[in-house]
């Protein structure tokens, strides 16, 4: 695990990036000041230092929102997620329930089903106080893929990477429809949105469409 410093901060909201194993995933961690709510996004694995950082900004823990289904930004879910909501999009549910079917394929242990309390739907807003996330369906990675807008945030799970985008080829994904929702749902925001990914360096929409080999 790695712990970077503060990512950004956004009026009242302080953004941290953790970097978790299995295979360096980035989960976020946004905290309001005002109300100290938090919310996480991405459960990647269970990372005491989220912990220590509520307590230093003596915040609650009140969502956890997941871009999409897949194990590797879901298994912290059962030790991290008490007394959070953990929201994500029905078209990933089944990546839930056969958790177990694909963990062993990528030499993983079984693990209990992680709960799901409630399901995202394109532009849906979460309030954080009086800060609002609002959720951006993208399938193509999966079915289920959500992108989260905070302000001129974007929170890009899998969907986009810097220069590059999600796999494609297990299942639910779809190249064509990634490509049509980078275009449709992300190209469409202003160019100096901030793409905060899944794995990898933060980026901008501006340079994504000068410099994306995909488009």
């Amino acid at each position: 695990m790695q712990l970077h410093s503060l990512c950004y901060k956004i009026n009242t909201m302080i953004i941290k990036k953790f970097i978790e194993p299995p295979i360096e995933n980035n989960n976020y961690l946004l905290i309001d000041e005002e109300s100290k709510e938090a919310l996480l996004i991405d459960c990647s694995a269970y990372d005491e230092n989220i912990f220590i950082e509520l307590k230093k900004y003596d915040a609650k823990l009140k969502y956890i929102l997941l871009t999409h289904g897949h194990f590797d930004h879901i298994t912290g879910l059962n030790e991290m997620s008490e007394g959070a909501q953990v929201l994500l999009h029905n078209g990933d549910s089944e990546w839930i329930s056969e958790l177990n079917t694909y963990l062993p394929m990528v030499g993983m242990p079984h693990m209990e089903e992680p709960r799901i309390d409630g399901f995202i739907n394109d532009d849906d807003i979460i309030k954080l106080g009086n800060i609002e996330i609002r959720a951006i369906h993208t399938p193509g990675h999966t079915q289920g893929g959500v992108c989260f807008l905070v302000e001129n945030n974007l929170f890009s799970g899998d969907t986009i990477f810097r220069e590059s985008v999600g796999r494609c080829d297990l299942p639910g994904g779809d190249f064509n429809q990634i490509i049509e929702s980078i275009k449709t749902k992300i190209f469409t925001l202003p160019d100096d949105t901030v793409i905060y990914p899944g794995h990898g360096s933060a980026t901008n929409v501006k340079w994504e469409k000068g410099h994306n080999q995909y488009f």
